[in-house]
């Protein structure tokens, strides 16, 4: 479960540990969750697996930056599951019923994530000089990957048009990516942290802000497999799962048995 997993052993407190440990199980459980809607769609889940770990499949690309300090845990829990947020609500209304069933699970657990990355902020910028530093370096890092995380602009988003006649998405990238910039720059003031955008600015004409070009060079790079850790985050996953191959197995073999037993009994 990375990036978080990493921090679970090196976070600073009790406390911590055991409010990370939580959201990486939940994590966990939302994966489980969109599995179980893929595959009604006729696909197994072995099938999806194996395309995940043939990098045939493509996953977030906001998986693939590094997390250097404890700020990121932060970071990832305000910026990036409150970018999750905001394309996940709009989902709980799509057409496609058991990935709208899963959103509003998902969405509450995301919610709890939010709050925890924000709080890890907030006790930072009150801390010392340095720990503020570290948050304000987190921000500067993960801020653009995060509005990445909406997709595209409309004019150049290949699956917008056939996703909204679906209505599977109700808003357009751009709709959701102005939302969630007009949602969070107050929050960062309120930290006491600047945005690391110098274009920043709002518009009271629009009633919103304004912001910066995304470069989004960076985001195809990172989707072709070139980000800063796509290779080292596939390669753990192909890894765990070849280590856990005992565990399925031993869990297949029990379930055998157990019908085996069931069986035997009802005759």
């Amino acid at each position: 479960m990375l990036p978080e997993g990493n921090w679970i052993t090196r976070a600073p407190t009790l406390k911590r540990k055991a409010i990370l440990m939580a959201k990486v199980q939940d994590e966990g459980g939302h994966g489980l969750y969109l599995y179980a809607a893929a595959e009604t769609l006729g696909v197994s889940r072995d099938q999806l697996i194996d395309d995940l770990h043939a990098g045939k499949s493509k996953y977030s690309s906001i998986f693939n930056y590094p997390t250097l300090t404890w700020a990121d845990i932060g970071a990832i829990g305000w910026l990036v599951d409150g970018a999750a947020i905001m394309n996940q609500i709009p989902l709980c209304r799509c057409s496609f019923g058991p990935y709208a069933r899963a959103m509003v699970r998902v969405c509450k657990e995301e919610s709890f994530h939010q709050r925890q990355g924000y709080d890890i902020m907030m006790t930072l910028c009150r801390g010392t000089a340095e720990q503020k530093a570290m948050a304000q370096d987190a921000l500067d890092r993960w801020w653009w990957p995060s509005l990445m995380m909406f997709g595209p602009p409309d004019a150049d988003s290949v699956h917008s048009a056939q996703s909204a006649q679906w209505k599977i998405k109700l808003l357009s990238n751009d709709e959701l990516r102005q939302r969630f910039v007009d949602q969070t720059v107050p929050q960062a003031n309120y930290l006491g942290i600047t945005m690391p955008d110098p274009d920043l600015k709002w518009n009271a004409e629009t009633s919103h802000y304004e912001f910066g070009a995304i470069d989004w060079s960076e985001f195809h790079a990172v989707l072709k497999g070139n980000g800063p850790c796509n290779r080292e985050r596939l390669a753990t996953r192909v890894k765990a799962w070849a280590n856990g191959e005992w565990v399925r197995d031993a869990a297949t073999a029990h379930a055998q048995k157990r019908a085996a037993r069931m069986t035997r009994e009802a005759a």
